[in-house]
């Protein structure tokens, strides 16, 4: 047994497909066969059920957090090893927070830790959850709370709650009354722009989709750009669209019908163990900073994890 056998076992079950599983290895997809013939034939059982679709067997369902717990345990030990020989943090963040919480936080960091590898790794909620489950991050930003079942392990340290105003066009805002009802918004606008803030949308924004013509889709770049040109209204998370606000690009508005929304999220580790590094625990302190800035702390624990050179309180 071997640590490619098992990484390709439990990539298999991830992705309920030799193909793509092999795919996502870089190796060949008559590789992975043979890894898991291989495996099979060391532990005496059948792993996988095989068909249209790739399903687990009792045995292989059985088997599965032991091969997921040696992964994760030599995960750890490289790790270690690479602390020792060069410090080194990661984190991985929703793709929307690495602006407004990690630049400014991390020019902070580096000046006061100059020699030290800093990774940092973007995705959404369940590319951040895969990342803090296979320990290829320390700490991660992301919705809270997580609702994804692949990782129900997390401790949040610092939760975050950030405004979500809707807004529009100065052109289309101009046309609007002081306090307009949503229907007089989506006669101007009829063109909803849906954008995945949340792990699941609130019932309001997802009224507001049904209630349009016609919605889209679209990462937040473009979606701005959308919606600065009159073509779509949508909720932005406010530190997306704070500038713009700003500057006149775009303005907030508030129907009648729709209550203020918010998002939460939070910086969480698999293990506060971490923190035990003080240069860790100082770039949390950093980031939650700017979480304060960009956000309302509604929760912050790390006043257990002081920065270097001072108690817990």
């Amino acid at each position: 047994m071997d640590l490619d056998q098992l990484r390709t076992f439990d990539r298999i079950v991830r992705e309920q497909s030799f193909t793509r599983a092999a795919a996502h290895l870089n190796i060949t997809q008559a590789t992975a066969s043979m890894r898991i013939r291989a495996l099979e034939n060391l532990l005496g059982v059948q792993l996988f059920l095989r068909g249209r679709t790739v399903t687990l067997t009792d045995q292989g369902m059985t088997f599965l957090p032991f091969a997921r717990r040696i992964i994760g345990t030599a995960q750890e030990g490289r790790e270690a090893l690479r602390r020792v020989e060069r410090g080194r943090v990661s984190i991985g963040s929703l793709r929307t927070l690495v602006s407004p919480l990690i630049t400014e936080s991390l020019l902070r960091f580096q000046e006061k830790y100059p020699a030290v590898d800093v990774v940092v790794r973007e995705g959404r909620q369940a590319q951040i959850a895969a990342m803090l489950h296979e320990r290829e991050v320390e700490m991660g930003i992301l919705c809270w709370p997580n609702i994804d079942p692949l990782v129900v392990d997390l401790e949040p340290l610092v939760i975050m709650r950030e405004r979500v105003p809707l807004v529009v066009s100065p052109e289309v805002a101009a046309k609007l009354s002081g306090q307009p009802t949503i229907d007089e918004v989506l006669a101007l606008v009829p063109r909803v722009i849906a954008l995945r803030w949340w792990q699941v949308d609130p019932e309001r924004a997802a009224a507001l989709v049904r209630l349009a013509q016609t919605s889209v889709e679209l990462p937040t770049g473009p979606a701005r750009r959308l919606a600065m040109k009159g073509e779509g209204l949508g909720f932005f998370v406010n530190s997306a669209v704070e500038e713009d606000v700003k500057a006149g690009r775009l303005v907030e508005i508030s129907p009648a019908e729709f209550e203020p929304l918010y998002r939460d999220t939070a910086i969480v580790v698999r293990n506060p163990a971490v923190l035990d590094r003080p240069m860790l625990a100082d770039f949390l302190h950093e980031i939650a900073q700017e979480c304060a800035r960009v956000g309302e702390i509604i929760d912050n624990r790390l006043h257990l994890y002081p920065l270097s050179g001072q108690k817990p309180r």
